[in-house]
């Protein structure tokens, strides 16, 4: 089906973006896979072709006349190569729209060019470990001693957390408000008192950076502060649908480029009816899912996007993803499934996507909310 999202401006920039992907991340993507997180020079070149920029001003380093949508071209080439870089969503779907908003110039101007530019990478400190994002049962506390915050406490699962230079960290600054007594400061990872633990060893995702940080009386300057003191809880759910479309529109480039891979091998294979059958119906549920992502992509675009239909989109489509890799999987048989194969390496880079973001049990819970249930 025709898709009516992109422009003449979204095609050469994806032109320009599949060219970097194959060219540049493709050969040095194994060398990540053993490191854990990609190296320096991928950010640097990513800040360099405009990545890192989508929907930033060009004043301080942006990609002109950009927005979500040429994030999600992104998505697409990068899940067309099977590969899992999902800390550069992490930076510019879910990390730079706090920045965009909530900053004061003087802090634009301190970070969104070293954001756009590669020379420093973000992330978003917010799951705990006797929490998970459970905001309300959040622990890590940040006193206010004169121009500065003292911060103590302990996050987990931080995508790019071992890389991150800048980290947009939740902290309880009135603990008896609960959710309400939620701030955002944002730490230089080179501060005295902040600590990364260990990088986690994960199923999938090998070469996505997630990783343990703490904090020991950690001195913040009042001057990190993003927006108001208090107020973290509303920034915080304010970009829940964006994070939750992006989500969405990297599982549904996931199951099309499963699909297309399947597809193209089998052709050639003289497949019975059977299989004709199965790829017949992972087309059929590839095609919904593209119209629910372009269509809740539009609302985004025109600020119309609800909490409910973004919660359903990644629902759908995150369990699409699980199906469509699961079935194509079982078609190519034991070939298939190791993480020598796309569709191996799919398989397990896929499955969290269930779990991240707000699982699919909590996703349920939003859309049956909006059901009036």
């Amino acid at each position: 089906m025709r898709r009516t999202v992109f422009g003449e401006l979204h095609d050469a920039f994806r032109a320009k973006v599949r060219d970097f992907i194959r060219n540049e991340v493709v050969p040095a993507y194994p060398e990540w896979e053993v490191r854990g997180r990609p190296d320096r020079r991928f950010w640097q070149r990513a800040g360099e072709i405009g990545i890192l920029g989508i929907g930033v001003p060009e004043t301080y380093g942006g990609l002109p006349g950009s927005s979500f949508t040429h994030s999600v071209v992104v998505t697409e080439e990068i899940q067309r190569e099977f590969l899992a870089v999902g800390g550069l969503r992490v930076q510019t779907d879910i990390c730079m729209p706090y920045f965009l908003e909530y900053a004061t110039v003087e802090q634009k101007r301190r970070w969104l060019p070293r954001l756009t530019g590669g020379s420093a990478v973000a992330a978003l400190g917010l799951s705990e470990p006797g929490a998970g994002s459970d905001l309300k049962a959040m622990s890590t506390r940040a006193v206010r001693e004169g121009d500065h915050y003292v911060v103590n406490g302990a996050k987990t699962f931080i995508s790019n957390g071992a890389a991150a230079n800048l980290i947009v960290l939740a902290v309880k600054t009135d603990p008896a408000a609960g959710r309400n007594g939620i701030s955002l400061l944002v730490v230089d990872g080179d501060s005295d008192g902040f600590h990364r633990g260990r990088s986690l060893d994960k199923l999938g995702l090998k070469a996505q950076d997630l990783a343990e940080l703490s904090f020991t009386d950690l001195r913040v300057p009042v001057d990190n502060l993003l927006g108001e003191e208090n107020h973290g809880f509303e920034y915080l759910t304010s970009n829940l649908a964006q994070e939750r479309l992006s989500i969405a529109a990297n599982s549904q480039a996931a199951a099309v480029a499963a699909l297309e891979h399947t597809t193209a091998l089998l052709r050639g294979r003289r497949p019975g009816q059977h299989a004709k059958f199965e790829l017949a119906a992972c087309a059929a549920e590839v095609h919904a899912g593209q119209a629910l992502v372009d269509r809740a992509l539009l609302e985004l675009e025109a600020g119309e996007l609800s909490p409910v239909d973004a919660a359903m989109a990644k629902l759908y489509c995150t369990e699409l993803q699980g199906r469509v890799v699961d079935r194509c999987l079982q078609l190519l048989g034991p070939s298939a499934y190791t993480r020598q194969c796309r569709l191996g390496r799919a398989y397990l880079d896929g499955r969290v996507s269930r779990i991240y973001g707000g699982s699919s049990e909590i996703m349920k819970v939003i859309v049956g909310h909006g059901l009036g249930l």
